[in-house]
């Protein structure tokens, strides 16, 4: 998830938040089928939903879940990682990496249940990848280590892959009960925090590529982030 996605007027909640340029366009796909749908089924149906009404949502996840997005010299993102520290969630718990490149995707954990859904249901709809090419993920099992506050940053590593992030310029809460995930409407709270620097190696190689900063010195934003207390409903 990256930074962008906290909206600029967000400094503690909103429930319809607009997550991003490229979410903002996700969303309104994800809300056009909604409407099709309830078009097509009967009203009580679509009360009885659980996602109708997100006082009625129920957790599927809950835990840490860090983003790094690099871009080379003419803005195309070079490779996203995304960290996970699962303390609970539908697919299991445990420690997971995800790491897309324009060559293909690796996902990194001892789970490989756990690990392949964070990869097919999340990371695949995150509107950091919007418009880049998805494939299979490869499953490498490893052990993945993650220590992560919101003062000094992250450091993670696992099956190859090292990252670090330090120099946390601000943290934010942030929630919305409109991230669509796979054209469906989920609920998300967390605590975020952009990152002002950040490096990975693969296979002891550094990715190439630059994070990018922005934002206001009150509410700098990067494409390095940590992000912690976090909860997905759905």
């Amino acid at each position: 998830m990256s930074d962008d996605r906290t909206p600029a007027n967000a400094d503690h909640t909103t429930s319809s938040a607009v997550v991003s340029r490229r979410g903002l366009v996700r969303m309104s796909t994800a809300l056009g089928a909604m409407g099709l749908l309830t078009a097509a089924t009967p009203a009580s149906a679509v009360a009885d939903a659980p996602a109708a009404d997100p006082g009625r949502r129920k957790p599927i996840l809950v835990g840490a879940n860090p983003g790094l997005q690099l871009f080379d010299a003419s803005g195309a993102c070079t490779a996203y990682l995304s960290v996970w520290r699962v303390e609970w969630s539908t697919h299991g718990a445990g420690n997971a990496l995800v790491l897309w490149r324009p060559d293909g995707v690796r996902a990194v954990g001892q789970d490989p249940h756990l690990t392949l859904w964070l990869a097919d249901q999340f990371v695949r709809h995150f509107p950091e990848l919007d418009g880049l090419a998805w494939s299979t993920p490869r499953f490498h099992r490893s052990a993945v280590q993650v220590r992560l506050d919101l003062d000094s940053g992250l450091q993670a590593r696992g099956g190859g892959i090292d990252v670090h992030m330090a120099e946390v310029l601000d943290r934010r809460a942030f929630a919305t009960d409109t991230f669509p995930l796979a054209g469906e409407d989920h609920s998300l709270s967390l605590v975020i925090g952009p990152c002002g620097q950040a490096r990975a190696r693969v296979d002891g190689r550094v990715l190439p590529g630059e994070i990018t900063r922005g934002g206001t010195p009150d509410r700098p934003s990067s494409s390095a982030f940590v992000a912690t207390a976090e909860v997905w409903r759905v």
